[in-house]
């Protein structure tokens, strides 16, 4: 299935010039549980659809995506990247930032530790894949029974106006199934 960015590094980046904006030092942990939770919520949010086109995987840190722990070993690397999201995947990420952003490394390892899918692949093996269904299963189970936020509290309706002003929600349109054809 493919992914909203092209590359795990745009995202990456993405939060990492947001930090900055806001004067913030983005720790390297911080960035995985960031990742793991945007990959997440972009899977409860899009049914079952990637975020970044990457594989996390469960580690004594918490659940990291490996290619950007070995980049990010010396801090950010130098690569060209265009951070430049489309806009709904800016304002998603952008929902993932304002809600869990202001949290402290040890409160979001410890979010994204809880996580059962995180947890059955650490059984398995440190560097276990965690398979996206079982996250996002484990999400909205999680939201369900009140321990994780609810997709509501993350990502807000985009609100456009109408000729006269007057603010309405508006969603992607989704066709309705017919059955029995």
């Amino acid at each position: 299935m493919p992914s909203a960015v092209d590359s795990v590094f745009e995202v990456a980046f993405w939060l990492n010039d947001r930090a900055l904006n806001d004067n913030e030092y983005l720790q390297p942990t911080k960035l995985q549980c960031l990742l793991f939770l945007a990959q997440a919520y972009y899977a409860v949010a899009y049914e079952g659809k990637r975020l970044v086109p990457a594989v996390f995987v469960a580690d004594e840190i918490g659940p990291i995506e490996p290619s950007i722990y070995a980049a990010y070993v010396r801090g950010r690397p130098n690569l060209h990247i265009d951070t430049r999201l489309d806009e709904d995947t800016a304002s998603f990420v952008d929902s993932i930032w304002r809600r869990f952003g202001h949290h402290s490394t040890e409160y979001l390892t410890k979010l994204c530790k809880r996580n059962p899918a995180y947890r059955l692949a650490l059984k398995r093996g440190r560097r276990a894949e965690i398979p996206l269904d079982d996250i996002r299963k484990s999400f909205v189970a999680a939201v369900a029974k009140s321990e994780a936020p609810a997709l509501t509290q993350i990502v807000k309706p985009k609100v456009l106006r109408t000729q006269d002003g007057r603010a309405v929600a508006a969603a992607s349109w989704k066709p309705r199934e017919v059955k029995g054809k």
